[in-house]
């Protein structure tokens, strides 16, 4: 399995493309509701590993 910290590089790495994309269509509220989600999602990934870590391989 995916290490944590690679996981979570992946997704912000997702989000950073769609947040420039919206600022560059100037959809400055969705870009910001966009990096918003962002920060909830990695924080919910990253408690829920804590709590629940998978075993190295």
């Amino acid at each position: 399995m995916e290490n944590m910290y690679e996981k979570l590089y992946h997704m912000l790495f997702n989000v950073y493309t769609d947040c420039i994309d919206a600022l560059e269509e100037g959809e400055f509220e969705r870009a910001h509701m966009i990096l918003i989600k962002a920060q909830r999602d990695c924080e919910e990934a990253y408690v829920s590993w804590e709590e629940d870590p998978a075993p190295s391989p």
